[in-house]
């Protein structure tokens, strides 16, 4: 038996969980497809589907091969088979259905930034596939990402972990040069989540391109002519899309200490079922981070 709701202001919400027969969440993949890609894929959907309890969440990969690593095109044709298959069951046994209607999916890529290029293949790619789907915006910008940049520079011992016990290390840095990809309006995407972090941090955070020759090297300069000495390079990257080899050449020309990218944060799992749930116009609890100390 269910239990009696808390009656007051102060009851806990109701657990949400996905409407039946609602389009499946495909978490849309960019980069080259990897043993340690498919692990950090699974992870985010992992994170997803305990947010919202019969969540059908699937994963393709824009380089896939269908192999071991199903494209974007594969999953949708497939997804699309079942939810007729479904229905042509449902209807042979009698039961009085109506046909389903909406998208097949809602497509959720896989990127904390805008890429033109790489949401031009995404949305390639579900056209090809003849399957109604919805594609949405990437991740960010977001407060959720200002704290896993955070948490990830505290982990490389780039940034102070506990801002009220005024915890101090020897290596943090005194402005962080966060690094996209994808051209402007990635930098500038780029640069909102970092005026998040620069609140947090109470240090300068200026955004450049990655991709840009030199780009890093001159941020990296700004920073130290207003007075920053110690630099800290801060891939605003997921980890698929990451290219580790420019990553390492670009801190090495800027002579700072690179973090880790954003990776399978519990906040990406939650900003993708976020992206979803918007787009059904479903209003689960906004996701929420770890408090600002």
């Amino acid at each position: 038996m269910p239990r009696p709701r808390q009656p007051g202001r102060h009851r806990r919400p109701e657990p949400l969980s996905a409407p039946e027969g609602a389009p499946a969440l495909l978490l849309a993949v960019p980069g080259t497809p990897s043993g340690a890609v498919r692990s950090l894929a699974d992870e985010v959907v992992s994170i997803a589907r305990s947010e919202l309890p019969g969540l059908d969440a699937r994963i393709g990969y824009l380089d896939g091969d269908d192999s071991e690593f199903p494209t974007l095109q594969s999953v949708l044709v497939h997804a699309a088979e079942e939810r007729t298959a479904r229905f042509e069951q449902a209807r042979a046994a009698g039961v009085d259905v109506r046909e389903p209607e909406g998208p097949v999916a809602v497509v959720v890529p896989l990127l904390a930034g805008p890429d033109n290029a790489l949401l031009r293949r995404i949305r390639q790619a579900v056209m090809e596939s003849r399957v109604a789907a919805e594609l949405t915006d990437v991740l960010g910008p977001h407060p959720l990402l200002a704290e896993a940049l955070h948490v990830r520079l505290s982990e490389a011992g780039l940034a102070r972990a506990d801002r009220a016990r005024l915890f101090t290390v020897a290596t943090a840095a005194d402005g962080i040069i966060l690094a996209s990809v994808g051209g402007e309006e990635a930098v500038q995407a780029a640069g909102i989540t970092g005026m998040l972090l620069a609140a947090r941090l109470a240090v300068p955070v200026m955004a450049a391109a990655l991709d840009e020759e030199g780009a890093i090297a001159s941020t990296a300069e700004q920073l130290r002519s207003s007075g920053s000495q110690q630099l800290a390079l801060a891939p605003y990257l997921i980890g698929p899309e990451l290219d580790s080899t420019l990553l390492h050449a670009a801190a090495k020309e800027a002579g700072c200490s690179a973090a880790e990218g954003l990776g399978a944060y519990p906040a990406i799992g939650k900003l993708a079922l976020s992206k979803y749930t918007t787009a059904l116009g479903i209003a689960p609890q906004q996701p929420q981070g770890a408090p600002v100390r």
